[in-house]
């Protein structure tokens, strides 16, 4: 393999580049990305970016010396077109080829939008772009901030907000922010940080339209409540960037679909990151764009899937001033149990708390806030028995 093309610098494209050259590929590199950036951390724009306490220095990747290590071309700027999967060519906007043996598509999501017109003070957050903007509408004085939906990026800029001492509200359709993610019961807790930071909490409601001529000034609700509001988050979710690839022998489902190794249905193409659906599921989720590159590119220089991707999932979420993390995975029906630290008001205590989830008398997934420790400690068992349940399915004899 001659030439690879990472599509994609990103969080999972640098990893991705890190690992073609630490497993051996010393040929020619080429990272596509479509915005100007080099690689830069995302988890910190709703959170320590937004509220002034971390500059964009400290959101960086890379550094020029390992920028110089990786020896590696960088066309920033400019979106991937297509893929040429027959003619192993990655085809550019601005009229450029990228002729590639391997690619590894990395190309991310985009934050989802509402229909209705493009008004001043309406911001998604996804992007350093992003950031900038509504950091600097924040800086402007009091605001009424609306956060339209309760999710991880929802929830960490409506805490952002209140912090700053804005007015928030944050805007939720289900009945309780993060029930998918989380379930019924620990959702009802984050729920409760919320409401501890004050932040007002709407559920049961969509959007039915915004208000305003040039700049927003109310959000409308599908229950026929109005909303005051100076400034508008969407965080409704993402979609993978996948229309790039629309035309290409790749399988395209809510991602670009990947087997357990994140191989695709052509074995020189590979994906990663929240573009990738490996194994069934697509995550958004820091760790899995870190992780997946080590795998992706093993299986990319062998031409054929020599190793899994799947790992126990993990993430975290940092609310007004509560750290959650959550391993595992959860189905409907496991029982939650408390096992330590309590509520009060509904909310964490003090000490916070730590919730295991049960099935058929084993873990499936643990959930803490503010207990790191005992959270660790449950993560790894999580990953061994993960390792061990994979090693039995392995020596397992075929049903004839």
């Amino acid at each position: 393999m001659r030439t690879v093309a990472v599509v994609g610098a990103s969080l999972s494209g640098l990893h991705a580049a890190r690992e073609l050259r630490a497993q051996g590929f010393d040929g020619r590199l080429v990272i596509v990305g479509d915005e100007p950036h080099r690689p830069y951390d995302r988890p910190p724009l709703s959170k320590d970016f937004l509220t002034g306490r971390a500059d964009e220095d400290r959101l960086a990747l890379t550094d020029a010396e390992e920028t110089a290590g990786l020896d590696a071309e960088w066309l920033l700027g400019v979106r991937a077109r297509g893929l040429d999967a027959r003619g192993r060519t990655v085809l550019l906007d601005d009229g450029r080829t990228v002729p590639a043996d391997g690619v590894v598509v990395a190309t991310g999501a985009s934050a989802r939008r509402l229909t209705g017109p493009d008004l001043v003070g309406v911001h998604t957050l996804r992007t350093l772009d992003d950031a900038r903007a509504l950091r600097a509408e924040l800086t402007r004085g009091p605001r009424r901030v609306v956060v339209v939906g309760g999710g991880f990026i929802g929830a960490e800029t409506a805490s952002s907000c209140a912090a700053l001492g804005h007015g928030v509200t944050v805007v939720e359709t289900a009945p309780l922010p993060l029930v998918p993610q989380l379930g019924p019961e620990m959702a009802a807790v984050c729920a409760g940080l919320h409401r501890r930071g004050g932040t007002e909490l709407v559920t049961g409601a969509s959007v039915a339209a915004l208000h305003g001529t040039v700049s927003v000034t109310a959000v409308e609700l599908s229950d026929g409540r109005t909303l005051p509001a100076d400034v508008v988050v969407v965080g409704i979710g993402a979609a993978p960037n996948t229309a790039w690839l629309a035309g290409s022998p790749l399988v395209l489902n809510d991602g670009v679909v990947c087997d357990d190794g994140c191989v695709t249905s052509l074995p020189q193409v590979v994906a990663v990151g929240d573009v990738a659906r490996v194994g069934g599921a697509r995550a958004e989720h820091w760790t899995s764009a870190t992780q997946q590159p080590r795998a992706a590119v093993a299986n990319l220089l062998a031409g054929r899937t020599v190793r899994s991707a799947r790992t126990v999932p993990y993430f975290w979420s940092d609310q007004y001033g509560a750290r959650i993390q959550f391993a595992g995975r959860r189905l409907a029906g496991d029982t939650v149990r408390v096992a330590e630290g309590g509520l009060t008001d509904g909310a964490p205590d003090g000490d916070g708390l730590l919730a295991r989830y049960e099935r058929d008398g084993r873990t499936t997934a643990v959930l803490a806030v503010d207990r790191p420790r005992p959270f660790m400690r449950a993560r790894r068992e999580l990953a061994r028995e993960a390792e061990l349940a994979r090693e039995a399915e392995l020596v397992r004899p075929a049903t004839p």
